[in-house]
């Protein structure tokens, strides 16, 4: 099995976490989407040139981290990451939208970085920046105040995202989300990326 995507996409590390704890072996090609490095190398692989990008012994291929970490908990070993008490599971669904959003928005605003000055858009790019702080004040009000994981004591599919999504930020965007202003989500990220499934795949 092969995990296609660089680690410093937040999807494709949040994957490659998940399959590692879920116990399901892979192996991880780290290409690019680039189109000055390995853009044509994906495509020959996977035609929608989309990371991250699952291919199954058999062949057959996935792409979107969201279906690959469903269909992770459907085969993997060990217990679900996902609690599946209906309050608690409320909570880490409502947990993984908002840190999906934060994923999202800081990739939008690398891609309009790369755009040439002249066809940037402000206002555009002032808003999305008003959503990423959004979402991650509202992280930081979500993890104040808890001594374990985001959900009791047990590692979620919640705090793998949540954690991901941090440390991509802050190699991303350092000067839109200040650390200071977000202790609880640091402390968070802090713990999450001792782990050795994390330390196995740093964000490179």
């Amino acid at each position: 099995m092969k995990l296609i995507g660089m680690l410093d996409s937040p999807y494709v590390r949040r994957a490659a976490i998940t399959l590692t704890l879920k116990g399901i072996p892979f192996e991880h090609l780290s290409l690019s989407l680039s189109v000055f490095r390995n853009f044509g190398e994906f495509q020959s692989i996977n035609p929608l040139v989309k990371a991250p990008t699952l291919i199954g012994d058999e062949g057959w291929q996935m792409v979107d981290s969201s279906m690959i970490i469903d269909w992770a908990e459907s085969v993997g070993t060990g217990a679900s990451l996902m609690p599946s008490e209906p309050a608690a599971r409320l909570r880490a669904l409502r947990l993984l939208g908002l840190a999906l959003t934060a994923c999202e928005k800081s990739v939008q605003i690398v891609y309009e970085g790369k755009r040439d000055e002249n066809h940037r858009d402000p206002a555009w790019l002032s808003r999305v920046q008003g959503q990423l702080t959004s979402a991650y004040a509202a992280l930081e009000q979500e993890a104040t105040g808890r001594n374990g994981w985001l959900i009791g004591e047990t590692l979620t599919q919640a705090d793998i995202t949540v954690a991901v999504a941090w440390g991509f930020t802050q190699l991303m965007q350092p000067e839109l989300i200040i650390t200071a202003r977000h202790p609880a989500l640091a402390a968070l990220s802090a713990r999450a990326e001792q782990l050795p499934a994390f330390m196995a795949l740093p964000p490179t």
